[in-house]
Parts: C-alpha cells; structure tokens; sequence
C-alpha cells in the first residue's frame, strides 16, 4: 500500500511512534512519502522571521508572524504532495500541529484520512474534534476509546511498543553512556517533580533527563538534572546500564504548572514497554495494564516514600534485579510497532472492505 505520512511536528515522545511505525511499515514493503512536519516548522519559523526582520528593515509595518502563521506556511503544499504522489491513504500522527482546516482541505480533496491519537487520555476533548473528519483512528489509550467511538465508530485501541532496532536486551555496559543507579527519562510534569522532590537521593547516583521546566533553582533535584531532549538510541543505552529504571505515568492534562489531572487512565506508555525490552529492571506507579502485561513482575509504588524503599531494597538486592530483568524482554515479546504496524493495515484493509461492500448494497438497492 502507497501511504502519504505526516510527522507530529514535535521531537520527542510522538516522534519516537512515528519513526517506529514508520520504519515498521517500510520493513513490511508499503511505500510510503513522508512529510516531515518537524522540519518544515523549523523551516516556516526562519523564513517568516526573515521577511519579517526585511520588511520593518524597509519600513513596511507588517505584524510579528505568530504560531498559527508558521503552522499554516508549513502545511502550505501538504495537499499538493499528497495529491502529486497518488497516495491510497493519509497516515496522520497525533495532529497536534496540523490545524483542523488542513485535514477538512485533504478530507475534500478525496482523500482518505487515518489517525493515530498519540495524545489521549490528556487531550481527549481537543482530539474529539477531530474524529469527524478522518475516516479512522486510534489511540493509545484504552479508557478512551468508548467516548472517541461516539464520534467516529472506526477508533481502535492501539497499544505502546518498542522498536525491535533499538530496544533489545544487551550486555556488558555501553561505553559512552552514564551508567547510573536510577534513571528517569521524560518531560518534567508537576506531579512527577513533587514525587521525585518527596525523595532521599542522597548516596544513589540518580540520572534524571529530559525537560524539566518545573524544577526551581533552589531543588535539590537540579543536581541530578541532565537537561534536554535525548534520542530515544541514547535512552535505550541508559536503560541498559542502569540498575534501576523508573517508570512514572504521566497524570497532568497538560505542561501548565496548575494543570487538572486526568480521571483514568489504563493504559502502559511508550517507556514501559522500552525499558522491559532493554532488560532494565524497573519499578513504576501502578496502571491496570501493568499487572496484565507484566503480573507479578513490576514492584509498584504510590508514593514518595514507598518509592524510595523500593529503590533501596533492590540497589542492595542485585540478585533479585538479574533475575526480574531477565524476564522482561519476555514479558513483552511481540509488542514491537512491527506488530502495531500490521494492526494497522488490517484495520484499514477491513475499512476498506466495509465501504466497498456498503457502496455495493447502495447500488444494489438503487
């Protein structure tokens, strides 16, 4: 199948389901044309700032081109590419940066129009607009799919995974990447720093990466902060050298320090199904896909103190850690986004089949 992709625009989390689904379908023989939607923001910034910058140079009054403007530039052509490359199918991921007039504008154009939702629980109301103008989609969270269905009754649940290029179970240490005692990799969410602040890290090597805007200059979590985004290829690394990983499901609906926090959430993320395919043993706040997915396996905690019991008790019980991370790569065989990828055609496959032969009882009747 001939598929037009385009990228969630970010560079971090929904860009590690793009790649993986991406490459995931290439390895199965679909064609595919992607529009890298990251790029072409990047791009759209610059040269709008530039013929800003140009214009009030020459005395032209013209307005500071916004957000909404460098989106619209670099969706400028998206339907000329698709339509030029004759695509079967429109795969969208997340759509968080693709503006609900440029998806109507592929929708009228013809085309047929596929989205993965990589934002639910926490975005669900801004996603449900979108439901009635793609043909299909899913999500990857589970407790969301019944409010999603009421709009549109082609949405799937469509689980995490790992990519099997990436995350595998190795040893020894990898040179070139910190070995830690604990390690967190993630977005700094309010309630993840008041949990984290909640604990006694002293005398444990604690590496804690990625974009932690709500850690202030006097928290002693800033000095085990190693800040900015890092390739899912470096993450992987440091789950295989450290000795303990953690696992903290995203609560807030979104970055704003006073964010609400979400009501339900079932489902296991992108790091849980990571660090069990890398063989890092890890402890996690629970989910109820978690003890499905793994059982017994995960020591589970839900609170600053438990937490931190459980990270000594398993720092000085090496032998319980081997043999629990030797059973995780186990635990998760077959949820790679090869696996996700060919849930996908079959979905769309069996849309397919569903429009034709309801196009065929119309012309039946007819």
């Amino acid at each position: 199948m001939k598929l037009f992709t385009i990228h969630p625009g970010a560079s971090s989390s929904t860009h590690d389901v793009y790649s993986g689904v991406v490459r995931a379908l290439e390895r199965q023989g679909h064609t595919l044309v992607k529009f890298n939607l990251s790029q072409r923001i990047t791009q759209s910034g610059s040269w709008l700032r530039h013929c800003w910058k140009n214009a009030r140079k020459s005395g032209i009054d013209v307005p500071r081109p916004n957000p909404a403007d460098v989106l619209y530039h670099a969706h400028a052509d998206v339907l000329l590419k698709a339509l030029h490359h004759d695509c079967e199918w429109v795969l969208l991921f997340s759509a968080m940066y693709t503006p609900l007039h440029i998806i109507k504008i592929l929708r009228k154009a013809g085309l047929k129009i596929a989205l993965i939702l990589t934002e639910s629980p926490y975005n669900d109301s801004e996603q449900a607009a979108l439901m009635k103008h793609v043909d299909i989609a899913w999500t990857h969270e589970r407790a969301s799919v019944d409010f999603l269905r009421v709009l549109n009754p082609n949405v799937y649940y469509l689980p995490h995974a790992y990519d099997e290029a990436i995350h595998s179970f190795r040893h020894p240490q990898e040179e070139n990447i910190r070995a830690h005692d604990v390690v967190f990799v993630g977005t700094g969410f309010r309630e993840r720093v008041e949990l984290l602040s909640g604990v006694d890290w002293s005398d444990i090597d604690f590496g804690l990466y990625g974009i932690w805007q709500h850690i202030g200059s006097k928290s002693k979590l800033r000095r085990y902060l190693i800040s900015g985004e890092v390739p899912n290829e470096v993450t992987a690394g440091l789950y295989r050298n450290a000795k303990i990983g953690l696992n903290l499901f995203r609560r807030s609906r979104s970055f704003d320090r006073y964010s609400e926090r979400v009501e339900r959430a079932d489902s296991i993320s992108l790091r849980t199904y990571e660090l069990a395919a890398c063989g890092c043993f890890f402890v996690s706040d629970p989910r109820p896909e978690l003890a499905e997915v793994f059982g017994d396996l995960i020591p589970t905690f839900e609170s600053a103190e438990e937490l931190e019991a459980l990270v000594r008790r398993y720092l000085a019980d090496p032998g319980a850690r081997e043999r629990i991370s030797r059973l995780l790569p186990e635990a998760v065989k077959g949820h790679t986004w090869g696996e996700r990828a060919h849930q996908i055609m079959n979905d769309l496959l069996t849309y397919e089949r569903g429009r034709a032969l309801g196009g065929a009882l119309t012309a039946a009747i007819s």
